[in-house]
């Protein structure tokens, strides 16, 4: 669907009204979350000790994460060293004045970009644009949100939420192309568009999936050879990359490209992995003449140095909380408001656009705790929401009723037998909060949300009747 509504954080309720009564929306992320789960549990039956390896993936990410200073001077060393030029960026805006100058230096025909959240953080598109530069995402799911202008709505797929016969229709139209909703056909016709202007670019553009520190490499992964074709073909890359993307070593690299593949796509391994060590040397028939790599901090100092918020440094971007999530099932990417939707989106985006900006998006969840589940870095993205909960309404007082019902439930749930009494008084008195589609009808609480029927027993006296049966 075509947002009516600006699709930013500050718009989340605005922007989920839209979307929660849109059926075919939410068929379209149903059908994409649940098919990319299903291949993911298939892959990960591949390894029995997938527990302990997440629990090793957490602790090289905890280790490099304690020594930042350290491995960023090292990856810094290592790249300039192999040729690359490096460039630090405090922020957002500074970071895009690198980019565009460096495009603009360089650029005299179309720049292409490979799929790069980070750019997408830092709005690198519309800077580059209002410098007077063309610039064509060549990622299929990319390329399809940018002829739609529309921002991705998840991580790894970014057109996650369009149905084929929407795409056709967008290709048609934007194209002029006679409508197909073949996937195939719509692949190659892209395929044909895109090839032309590689052949033409000046610039390639790429995110960086992870920094080895030993040896100042880049490492790119994909599915289509979009990246490999931006990165090798212009002669000038420019990679743009967090400074949290930082390992240690090339035996951690394959530990990661193991969870990453398969969280991420399903994927034992994704298509094309691209490990890229400076610029290409004068033996070598291909390759970018210059490397560029800009390391971006955009808040990531403040989470570092915040001990609750640094384990959220650990995401390695894979997008499986946010298929797992029932929040982000009902309402996709866009229906956040943020470059980075879902669980862990509301974890960080406060930090990178602020928290005034992103005051609501910690409260867009259920707390399930299923995104900690699925996360192969062992993030516990539930608690950390919860945190950003307590620090968005500390100070503050909240509705009336709202502090009443907090201080009713505290009081009744400090004592076994008065919260054993509510619990009866709640079954004794439900079938006349009943509402004639069967559910229960609560003040305020059910204007926006269903409250689920109450068990006929409750689970003591499921436990005592258990107890005495056996």
């Amino acid at each position: 669907m075509t947002s009516r509504t600006p699709i930013i954080p500050q718009n989340l309720k605005l922007l989920v009204e839209e979307r929660i009564h849109d059926d075919g929306l939410r068929g379209n992320i149903r059908r994409a979350t649940h098919t990319s789960l299903g291949k993911r549990a298939a892959v990960v039956e591949d390894f029995p000790r997938w527990e302990e390896m997440r629990t090793t993936a957490h602790d090289i990410k905890k280790h490099v994460m304690d020594n930042l200073a350290h491995y960023l001077e090292l990856f810094e060393r290592q790249a300039t060293e192999a040729g690359a030029q490096v460039h630090f960026a405090r922020d957002a805006k500074e970071a895009s004045s690198i980019v565009c100058g460096l495009a603009r230096e360089h650029g005299e025909r179309v720049i292409v970009k490979s799929k790069s959240m980070a750019t997408e953080e830092i709005h690198l598109n519309p800077a580059l644009q209002q410098s007077g530069l063309r610039v064509l995402e060549t990622d299929l799911g990319e390329y399809i949100v940018q002829l739609a202008e529309e921002p991705p709505s998840h991580i790894t797929a970014p057109a996650l939420h369009k149905s084929r016969g929407e795409i056709g229709r967008l290709f048609s139209e934007q194209l002029g192309i006679p409508y197909t909703d073949d996937p195939e056909e719509l692949t190659a016709i892209a395929r044909r568009v895109l090839r032309e202007e590689f052949l033409q670019a000046d610039v390639g553009i790429s995110g960086v999936n992870f920094g080895l520190a030993e040896s100042g490499t880049i490492c790119i992964v994909e599915n289509e050879g979009n990246a490999r074709l931006s990165t090798t073909l212009p002669k000038v890359h420019i990679a743009v990359m967090g400074i949290e993307k930082l390992l240690p070593d090339a035996e951690s690299l394959g530990l990661f490209l193991n969870m990453l593949g398969r969280s991420a796509t399903g994927q034992r391994i994704t298509c094309y992995t691209s490990l890229i060590t400076g610029p290409k040397r004068s033996t070598e028939p291909d390759g970018p003449e210059q490397l560029h790599i800009v390391l971006l901090d955009n808040g990531r100092s403040t989470m570092h140095a915040d001990p609750k918020l640094r384990e959220a440094l650990y995401c390695i971007r894979c997008g499986a909380c946010m298929n797992i999530c029932p929040v982000y099932q009902k309402v996709g990417g866009h229906g956040y408001g943020s470059v980075y939707s879902g669980p862990i989106g509301s974890v960080v985006t406060p930090v990178f656009m602020g928290e005034q900006a992103a005051h609501d998006l910690p409260f867009a969840s259920s707390l399930c705790g299923a995104c900690a589940d699925i996360c192969p870095v062992r993030i516990d993205i539930h608690h950390h929401l919860l945190d950003w909960r307590h620090r968005m309404v500390e100070g503050q007082d909240g509705p009336l009723l709202e502090r009443i019902a907090m201080r009713l439930f505290t009081f009744t749930a400090l004592s076994a037998l008065r919260f054993d009494l509510a619990g009866r008084l709640a079954r004794l008195f439900a079938p006349f909060l009943k509402h004639s589609a069967g559910g229960m009808r609560l003040p305020v609480w059910s204007e926006t949300r269903e409250f689920p029927n109450l068990p006929e027993k409750s689970f003591k006296q499921l436990w005592k009747e258990d107890r005495e049966r056996s």
